[in-house]
């Protein structure tokens, strides 16, 4: 039996999924752990990544294979291929000052316009100019700039600093994908090329950079296994799940991601949308809200009780909860960007301040943030048809009854699977087929 693996680099953990191609079927499976924090030596991953290969059977049945992975995170390696400094992670924070320093120079219209993002602090292009403010001596020293699933890419190829590796370190060798590529703030989306003048803004110098790859374009890796592209975390996702154009993945998971599959890219000045690009040829226009799943899990410990007794609360009380309203800002919020901000609940009488409606104003307050990404993709002209609803807060049956009338969409939700490394594995098959 010929057999294609996916992997899941996300920030909690390292997936692995071996699968038939010939019917989809998940044959075998693996995970291993990653370390907690908002930078993390990459070593954490090639360990976890070998660990999971190892929990899942390993790959010597294996005829091709593909990695998708968290976005944005900064590794940054030096001409011997050692990785400068530990990366730093999509959520570390440490940037915003240098990505609020890039807007006042370019302008957030032409930022957007050239790359489809106006930088925030997650963005790959902040953390290089951090490093070139904080560490200069590290910024000196860099030789190229990879991707937390380029890098592992490299290295499951074979390539990596002498005596760690077979290929040895070989910096031309890097390749990603324009869906990752395109979260790094020094991509263009229009001419599929990077920004070397936006690079340079940001690190002082030009590096090298990953080869962006066609969406079924590959290379080898030692074994002459077939290796694809890769992806970011969200356009692995969206090709697990089979999401085509019209249709909008809502993902309900520790933050919310409302991603849709689009024709055209997208530009907004206002940084609501980042106009990201698809792996399959196509763009990803997204919104992420740092609210999700943990409103109901907040809500669930203050009623003492569990998810799914807090959805049959939710489900017992009427529509817009007898008034009660939850703005879930618990954690501040990303979209709008609000980072100071706290939750509050409104609306309280004697007669409406019940378990039941407490429960469906959490349901309500979450999906309607969710809902404001739906209405910023909108404000675009991005076509939405239908919503997608994934990650474990669509586990909840209140989540899934209530959705369709939030979201002002039908709503259809996949049965729970390991969708980044699915899409992964998809596209490993997809080269198989050609």
């Amino acid at each position: 039996m010929v057999l294609v693996m996916g992997v899941d680099s996300s920030t909690q953990s390292c997936k692995v999924v071996i699968v038939d191609p010939a019917s989809g079927a998940v044959v075998r499976q693996g995970r291993a752990p990653h370390p907690d924090g908002t930078e993390v030596d990459p070593a954490a991953w090639w360990r976890a990544l070998n660990r999971a290969i190892e929990d899942a059977g390993g790959v010597a049945d294996v005829a091709a294979w593909a990695i998708g992975g968290q976005q944005h995170g900064m590794v940054a390696l030096d001409a011997e291929g050692h990785v400068i400094r530990p990366a730093l992670l999509w959520n570390d924070t440490r940037s915003a000052g240098a990505a609020c320093d890039l807007v006042a120079e370019f302008g957030a219209r032409a930022l957007a316009e050239r790359t489809g993002l106006v930088p925030v602090a997650s963005f790959t292009l902040t953390k290089l100019r951090w490093l070139r403010d904080h560490e200069p001596d590290a910024a000196a020293r860099v030789a190229a700039v990879a991707l937390p699933h380029d890098w592992l890419t490299w290295r499951l190829r074979g390539f990596g600093p002498a005596g760690e590796s077979v290929r040895g370190p070989v910096l031309d060798e890097l390749v990603t994908d324009r869906s990752d590529a395109s979260g790094t703030g020094y991509w263009r989306p229009d001419t599929g090329d990077y920004d070397r003048e936006l690079l340079a803004a940001a690190l002082g110098h030009d590096a090298i950079l990953p080869r962006v790859l066609g969406p079924h374009a590959s290379v080898l890796d030692g074994a002459g296994c077939l290796v694809g592209a890769g992806a970011g975390d969200n356009a692995a996702a969206a090709l697990g799940v089979g999401a085509g154009p019209g249709d909008v993945v809502v993902s309900i998971g520790t933050s919310g991601t409302v991603f849709a599959v689009a024709a055209e890219r997208t530009i907004d000045e206002t940084g609501t949308v980042a106009g990201f690009a698809d792996a399959d040829g196509r763009f990803l226009p997204i919104v992420v809200t740092l609210n999700a799943a943990r409103v109901l899990d907040a809500v669930a410990r203050l009623l003492a009780v569990d998810h799914d007794e807090l959805s049959r609360l939710a489900l017992d009380a009427a529509p817009g909860a007898g008034g009660l309203a939850l703005l879930p800002y618990f954690e501040g919020e990303r979209t709008p960007n609000l980072p100071e901000a706290t939750a509050s609940l409104a609306g309280m009488t004697l007669a409406n301040t019940t378990r039941e409606n407490l429960a469906r104003a959490a349901v309500e307050g979450m999906l309607s943030g969710l809902g404001a990404g739906l209405d910023a993709l909108r404000g675009l002209d991005v076509p939405l048809r239908r919503a997608l609803l994934i990650g474990g807060g669509a586990q909840s049956e209140a989540v899934r009854r209530i959705a369709p009338a939030v979201l002002g969409l039908p709503v259809e939700v996949p049965a729970p699977g390991e969708y980044v490394a699915l899409g992964a594995a998809r596209q490993a098959a997809s080269l198989l087929a050609r």
